[in-house]
């Protein structure tokens, strides 16, 4: 305890020594991280953070900036009613079992949203992607087994789906061969997590297939932030094939909610659960929305489409729907004017 003369005696255990309840978010200041984080802080959950702040795919500046403003959030809310702060940030990777085990000492439950996200330079780096999206996924998941903790949330993704899955994409679809590495990892991060369960019967094991998602501090070569970015600055839009692929855009902040969902009301088991809008859109159609809402006449040019990508990605949401209580709420509409403004207050 250390004395304050104006506040008395005046707290400062360290959350961790008291063993209070927290929450253990990995890849907490990336985008998903951040806006998860940032729910959980409302909540009014304890949580701590560890991310290893590398350039890519999220830039590093991107996850500095987004490490202060969860700081001056949770510096913002009411005295927490336990002892230790709401929030804590630390920098680790999730594939170095001695920097990130401290970490899960006291947690009730690991979010793991750490991983290497990207079809395409998955391909210039396979092993990268295997190690930090299988081998990062099988350290948590030892830690949650060693620490007792039995509700373990991982980030899967819509990428484990083919070509040839049939539309709209059911989560009991017959394995198909992935399109890249990144889908490879993904999926193999699925089959391991599914099997490691088997030891532990009682642990809540859920992967969430994200679905192309998008919304405020999105990276920046993703499509949406990259096409508000080139009307602003009258530059030409770059689109992929003849502009009739389909993509499932779910805006973060429903992802956001889905991961809670899971987090409170996933069964025992493992389990996978589709998070997608559910309501695919050709690019081309984006593309005349984004125009629309900027006031700005598009240039495009069109470039083959790249190695890996699918055609289209569809999400059937139903086990989500009925088993926690999830749907997605942000229109596309919504959802891009939520974008343009981000990219109008944050120039490059």
């Amino acid at each position: 305890m250390a004395f304050d003369g104006a506040e008395g005696i005046v707290p400062t255990l360290n959350l961790l020594e008291m063993h209070v309840p927290h929450i253990l978010v990995t890849g907490g200041v990336g985008f998903i991280g951040y806006h998860v984080t940032r729910a959980l802080l409302l909540r009014g959950d304890h949580v701590v953070v560890v991310d290893d702040f590398s350039n890519s795919p999220y830039p590093t500046a991107f996850k500095h900036r987004n490490s202060r403003d969860l700081t001056e959030i949770a510096d913002s809310l009411p005295p927490p009613w336990q002892v230790g702060p709401r929030l804590r940030i630390v920098t680790g990777c999730v594939t170095n079992r001695a920097a990130v085990a401290p970490l899960a000492d006291g947690a009730s439950a690991i979010l793991h949203l750490a991983g290497l996200a990207g079809v395409r330079p998955s391909f210039a780096a396979p092993a990268h992607y295997a190690r930090v999206n299988v081998e990062g996924t099988a350290v948590m998941q030892e830690l949650a087994r060693d620490r007792g903790i039995e509700t373990f949330v991982f980030a899967s993704s819509s990428s484990v789906y083919g070509s040839t899955t049939p539309l709209p994409a059911r989560e009991d679809a017959n394995v198909v061969p992935p399109e890249s590495p990144y889908a490879a990892s993904k999926r193999a991060a699925e089959l391991l997590s599914s099997a490691f369960c088997r030891s532990t019967p009682k642990t809540r094991c859920l992967g969430l297939r994200f679905f192309t998602v998008y919304g405020p501090r999105q990276r920046p070569e993703m499509a949406i932030t990259l096409f508000a970015r080139a009307l602003l600055a009258r530059r030409p839009i770059v689109l992929f094939g003849d502009g009739t692929m389909r993509r499932d855009f779910t805006h973060v902040d429903d992802i956001a909610r889905g991961v809670l969902l899971a987090l409170d009301r996933g069964p025992q088991g493992f389990r996978t659960y589709n998070l997608g809008s559910g309501a695919p859109i050709e690019l081309k159609a984006l593309v005349e929305t984004l125009a629309e809402l900027t006031g700005v006449r598009p240039t495009v040019e069109n470039a083959p489409i790249p190695l890996g990508d699918v055609g289209a990605t569809y999400a059937d949401i139903t086990r989500a729907r009925t088993e926690l209580g999830w749907e997605p709420i942000v229109p596309l509409r919504k959802g891009l004017e939520s974008v343009i403004a981000w990219v109008k207050a944050n120039p490059e």
